[in-house]
């Protein structure tokens, strides 16, 4: 049989339907497809710890007593919630649909890998915050030369990169064809995401720098360290990502996606269990040490993610009202009153009290059209807060 008769159909799940989206991130198909990003996604590694963190279950009932722990278990949208502290899980549920085997996509909590790996290059004196990202890639686009590592860090850059999930024609989702999450469009060729990147440009007539107080958060800045730190340090991205999977001592193991090139896509392409997600929370509570001596990141870039926090990036709903109301996003990190963590699209979040060490890690699924919804995410964050303020009174 001649090649040019042979029959084929594009990869369904990859597909570019309606709103923009690939199929796998249509409402009706996401709950499934979080679940199964990691063999979705058109490529991938794999990365196993030959040691695991043990951790033994001493439950604190008090947590299940919380009213928006409660409200937020009875969401269509939970699939697992795992609280943790030292080597103990202080608490773990999963929905009737998620068992505790599950991978499960983890989002933009991905780009708090990047703090470690950053921080480890500054402590070692090989980073300068203060100089421009070209400095760094000199075959950079105008959408970053001129502008400093620590505001890209920050997300406190302006350019013409836009992520508004409101929006299905925005940057991030166009993105999604460099980084193997749907197919390239009709008569066009595949893009890496280091050429994506690098045909990021400045907007026209205006700076890149951010004057409004507020986060302009990019996942493309996530992607642009990712180049700087492997072409700084001559080591790669996922000797990196060993490293801190052997420190942090991971049961299962991280599933990260990559570009055509193998480069991972550490703005968003992780998949972990929820209890590995914990470990990954634990390893920063213990500011970076990791099982048998390991180590992974740097304990003071940790510190100063805390105390000298970057724009605001979402406001809390606090009663009674605090100064403490603003999150703010700092070296790849959202800092709130004594915790950093990080959130991700449609509905997971970590959170690791730097005061006590406890950690706590929600996933869930929402599947509205835009996978966003400003209350929901509010209430993780809120309950999450609560649940490592009530355990630090209980102790």
């Amino acid at each position: 049989m001649n090649s040019s008769t042979h029959k084929f159909y594009k990869n369904p799940d990859l597909v570019t339907l309606c709103d923009n989206k690939a199929r796998w991130n249509l409402p009706k198909f996401r709950r499934m497809s979080f679940r199964n990003l990691h063999r979705i996604n058109r490529y991938g590694i794999f990365l196993r710890s030959d040691l695991v963190l043990a951790l033994e279950s001493q439950q604190d009932l008090a947590i299940q007593q919380i009213p928006l722990v409660k409200k937020m278990l009875e969401h269509n949208s939970f699939c697992s919630l795992v609280v943790a502290k030292d080597q103990s899980i202080l608490f773990e549920q999963y929905a009737d649909d998620f068992p505790d085997t599950q991978p499960h996509s983890i989002q933009s909590i991905s780009k708090m890998f990047l703090n470690l790996f950053i921080g480890e290059l500054v402590e070692d004196g090989l980073l300068d915050l203060e100089k421009t990202i070209s400095e760094y890639l000199p075959d950079i686009g105008s959408g970053y030369a001129n502008a400093s590592l620590q505001c890209v860090l920050n997300m406190d850059i302006q350019n013409q990169y836009s992520e508004d999930y409101l929006d299905p024609f925005s940057s991030s989702y166009l993105q999604e064809a460099a980084i193997g999450w749907r197919l390239p469009s009709e008569n066009s060729t595949e893009q890496t995401n280091e050429e994506f990147l690098n045909n990021v440009k400045a907007i026209d007539g205006v700076g890149l720098e951010n004057n409004t107080g507020q986060a302009l958060y990019k996942s493309s800045n996530s992607d642009v360290l990712s180049l700087l730190l492997e072409k700084v340090s001559g080591q790669s991205l996922r000797e990196w990502l060993l490293s801190a999977i052997e420190a942090a001592g991971f049961e299962d193991g991280l599933y990260m996606g990559t570009d055509r090139t193998g480069m991972p896509t550490l703005s968003g392409s992780g998949s972990l269990i929820a209890r590995d997600l914990a470990r990954l929370g634990l390893l920063f509570a213990r500011r970076g040490e990791g099982v048998n001596n390991r180590r992974s990141g740097s304990a003071s870039f940790i510190d100063k993610t805390l105390t000298n926090p970057g724009p605001k990036y979402m406001k809390l709903k606090r009663e009674p009202p605090s100064q403490d109301d603003f999150v703010r996003y700092s070296n790849q990190i959202m800092v709130g009153k004594n915790w950093i963590g990080h959130g991700g699209y449609g509905g997971q979040y970590l959170l690791i009290n730097m005061l006590t060490g406890v950690v706590a890690a929600f996933y869930s699924v929402l599947e509205t059209p835009s996978a966003t919804d400003v209350e929901f995410k509010t209430n993780i964050v809120l309950m999450l807060e609560e649940i490592s303020n009530q355990t630090e009174q209980n102790e």
